[in-house]
């Protein structure tokens, strides 16, 4: 490898190393806060490192990897999540019995498989990736072992996972054996000219679109996630529903933009199909929901049908609207999912909708924050989730996408209601159920993700300019 290779791979090295420092810290002393402080500031380093980067790129690590804008992107949106979840960590994950340091280790091999996707250019990669971050997601959802549905849980996304990494490498070796390479660009050169594709390509985009819908969690492959969302610790779900399903949605958009499957009538149909039935059952399910943690499970099933639009819009531009609502959408699962956690303790978890009733009268300052995350999910303007939206709704409009883009309207006014619901609970008569105190990292965290929430919904035209004037693939 060389100098330029190693540089370029800074970031990367710094999220393997720190696991590997963190176990041998935990060998000679156990000191949570310790731990804890040097895994904020080995993710703020690995953040930092990418911009000393970004005059190396673009660079291609034949043939693995490939770095560029694109891929620098995401991998600082994945680290910023972590970042953030890490916080809202701190809390809770303190008041655990038993060993807890080996929490913030297993944060970030499941950060390290995560950013591996982001700059992923083969099936190699691409699966080690995935195996890395899934594997890593075993153990942090079932870590509160004196949970039993947690333990539940975890055992449900083995089995779950296992079987749709079983689908995703056999759509590869079905791939591989048509067309004779596992690197995305070779992929193309065969692809080329011969529409429609072979009988085994298509069943091995077929078994791959499994994999991949699993982890996106698309109908009809969502059936773990309300179960898994519900029993995982809530910044174990926050994690999920942010760092793990971007990252496989980077490498999607970046795998399907490169063959050009918007332009195959057949991936055309399928990814067509798998958005409208998960808007549509993600939201219906979720008027029922009274856990709100199973809530939100079922409303990022239809956000993740809303963004997998974006694939079929052909154009830059609609990969720089799937950036701008991938990042409106963390920032506001994680203040939802952090208002849960931080209400949360040992013995009682805060996740049913009536235990926030009358928030605003005990805690006006987190009620607004989650009112805010719950308006920017609903798409209600002055919020991010407003902006990203209308973004995605732009680009599907100029592609001609008009059912697609109705249904999403559609189930926009659909989750509106049962957002709704938890809001008016937030600011109804209060309850006596007592909350725990309020930690300052919690606050701050909570605070950083509102003003995220109201600036991106308010003034969003810097960032959009930003990913407009570097993003593209």
């Amino acid at each position: 490898m060389t100098e330029r290779d190693f540089l370029c791979l800074t970031p990367f090295l710094i999220i393997a190393i720190a696991p590997v420092m963190i176990m041998v810290v935990v060998s000679v002393l156990r000191n949570y806060k310790v731990v804890y402080g040097f895994s904020v500031l080995s993710l703020l380093a690995a953040f930092g490192s990418i911009f000393f980067v970004l005059p190396s790129i673009p660079h291609t690590i034949e043939p693995l990897l490939i770095l560029d804008v694109y891929s620098m992107f995401f991998l600082g949106i994945i680290i910023i999540s972590a970042l953030l979840v890490t916080f809202l960590s701190y809390d809770y994950i303190k008041q655990l019995e038993g060993v807890r340091e080996e929490y913030f280790i297993i944060i970030f091999t499941s950060t390290l498989g995560a950013s591996l996707l982001a700059v992923a250019n083969h099936f190699v990669i691409f699966f080690l990736g995935i195996e890395t971050l899934s594997i890593s997601l075993y153990i942090l959802i079932a870590f509160q072992r004196s949970k039993s549905n947690s333990i539940e849980a975890g055992i449900k996304y083995l089995i779950l996972a296992s079987v749709s990494s079983a689908f995703l490498l056999f759509g590869m070796a079905l791939i591989y054996t048509a067309i004779g390479s596992m690197q995305f660009g070779d992929i193309v050169a065969a692809l080329t000219g011969h529409d429609p594709l072979s009988l085994l390509v298509r069943s091995g985009f077929g078994m791959m679109m499994v994999g991949v819908g699993f982890k996106l969690a698309l109908v009809p492959f969502h059936m773990w996630t309300p179960d898994v969302y519900q029993g995982a610790p809530a910044p174990v779900s926050a994690f999920i529903a942010t760092v793990s399903k971007g990252a496989v949605m980077a490498i999607l958009i970046r795998f399907f933009f490169i063959i050009k499957g918007f332009n195959n009538h057949y991936l055309f149909i399928v990814v067509s199909g798998i958005s409208i039935l998960s808007m549509f059952l993600g939201n219906i399910l979720a008027l029922r929901q009274k856990n709100i943690k199973r809530l939100l499970g079922y409303s990022s099933i239809a956000n993740m049908g809303y963004l997998i639009i974006i694939l079929l819009t052909g154009s830059n531009k609609g990969i720089q609207a799937s950036i701008f609502y991938l990042i409106a959408y963390f920032f506001t699962t994680i203040g939802a999912f952090g208002v849960i956690a931080l209400l949360s303790t040992n013995e009682y978890e805060a996740e049913k909708i009536e235990d926030f009733k009358g928030l605003f009268w005990k805690r006006p300052f987190i009620a607004l924050v989650f009112t805010l995350s719950l308006l920017s999910l609903a798409g209600i303007p002055v919020t991010a989730g407003f902006i990203a939206k209308f973004y995605v709704i732009l680009e599907g409009m100029k592609a001609g996408l008009i059912v697609l883009i109705i249904s999403m309207i559609i189930n926009s006014v659909i989750g509106l209601y049962y957002y709704l619901r938890i809001i008016t609970m937030l600011f109804s008569t209060p309850s006596e159920i007592k909350l725990p105190k309020l930690s300052i990292t919690g606050n701050i965290t909570i605070a950083i993700v509102g003003i995220s929430i109201l600036v991106l919904g308010i003034y969003p035209g810097w960032l959009i300019d930003l990913i407009i004037r570097f993003v593209s693939l």
